[in-house]
């Protein structure tokens, strides 16, 4: 039976999407002031294990403190276990792939109380077993301890290769068996023609080839 999936792992099509990976960028200005009032307890971060967003009893508080360091870009990570997305990067990810994506539309503040622009927490929530592991180059490791017994390691580089009958039109997904987001060429090229910079210590997100990690 002819397989469905990519002859290997192919330059440009698919990219590992992650908060900026590649500047040195100082750490942003901006707190979470309302988080501990929001969180279920035991947990310590907002984010539930299964991902997507618990019931929020009020609207995620973020603050921009100037004094604190810069405005956040058009993506942040480290807010309770989600990314902090702008306004613009958020009508990109609802319009191209809405189904990988969950919001929560925060009431942002600057140090001084007045209304700041509008952003969002965001969750990627679409999940497909889509790496083709016998065309891919990477750190299987297997264990019972693992949620889904096994987990995908790219710490010391890899290659990924996609099954393309997993995809079924998905733009941006994550993996059972790893921690790390994949985004194709058609949501990239959507990210920057809604004007998000290419470079990441300007936009706040890093797009690596997953051909070459």
């Amino acid at each position: 039976m002819e397989s469905t999936a990519i002859n290997g792992p192919e330059s440009g099509r698919f990219f590992l999407f992650a908060p900026d990976l590649e500047s040195n960028r100082p750490f942003r200005g901006a707190v979470f002031e309302n988080v501990q009032a929001l969180l279920s307890p035991p947990r310590i971060i907002l984010r539930p294990e299964n991902g997507g967003f618990p019931e929020l009893r009020e609207m995620p508080r973020i603050v921009f403190d100037a004094s604190q360091g810069p405005a956040p870009r058009d993506l942040e990570g480290g807010f309770s276990g989600y990314w902090l997305v702008s306004e613009r990067l958020q009508r990109v990810m609802n319009a191209l792939d809405p189904g990988a994506f969950a919001f929560a539309e925060c009431d942002v503040r600057f140090a001084d109380g007045a209304q700041g622009p509008r952003h969002f927490l965001c969750d990627v929530v679409r999940e497909l077993d889509a790496v083709d592991e016998d065309r891919s180059r990477l750190d299987i490791e297997i264990d019972d301890d693992f949620v889904n017994g096994k987990f995908y390691s790219i710490a010391g580089g890899a290659s990924l290769a996609f099954k393309n009958d997993a995809l079924a039109g998905a733009h941006v997904f994550l993996t059972p068996f790893s921690t790390f987001v994949i985004a194709d060429r058609q949501f990239v090229d959507a990210v920057h023609a809604a004007g998000v910079p290419v470079d990441p210590e300007s936009s706040g997100i890093s797009f690596i080839d997953a051909s070459d990690i």
